[in-house]
């Protein structure tokens, strides 16, 4: 677990192994979301990009907007869950205000938005 600012990150393979496993998905065109309770009483994100994504110039950019639409939504998210996103093919190619209208409609759809 590292902070990164405000936004504690999720680092370790078997918190996001338990997070695919455990958690529930909401997927959009764009991103998928995990979301699990932790104990904690933070919140902790992970973002992954795999190689179907492209390149690293391409991956970079999805982990990019995917954590500059999330710090947009952090004030609004409920203290206590663990949230992975995983970025999709269309990611690299659209804006971050794209990512951020998919995000909150899947984090709403969670319940974790106040």
């Amino acid at each position: 677990m590292i902070v990164v600012g405000e936004i504690v990150t999720l680092k370790e393979n078997k918190d996001f192994r338990r997070i695919y496993a455990k958690g529930r998905s909401y997927p959009s065109a764009v991103l998928v979301s995990y979301v699990i309770k932790n104990r904690c009483g933070c919140v902790r994100i992970g973002i992954t990009t795999g190689k179907k994504i492209g390149k690293a110039v391409l991956r970079n950019r999805s982990r990019r907007i995917i954590r500059e639409a999330y710090r947009e939504l952090s004030d609004s998210v409920k203290p206590g869950y663990d949230l992975v996103f995983v970025a999709r093919g269309k990611t690299p190619y659209v804006k971050s205000y794209d990512i951020l209208r998919s995000m909150k409609k899947e984090l709403k759809d969670a319940g974790v938005l106040k």
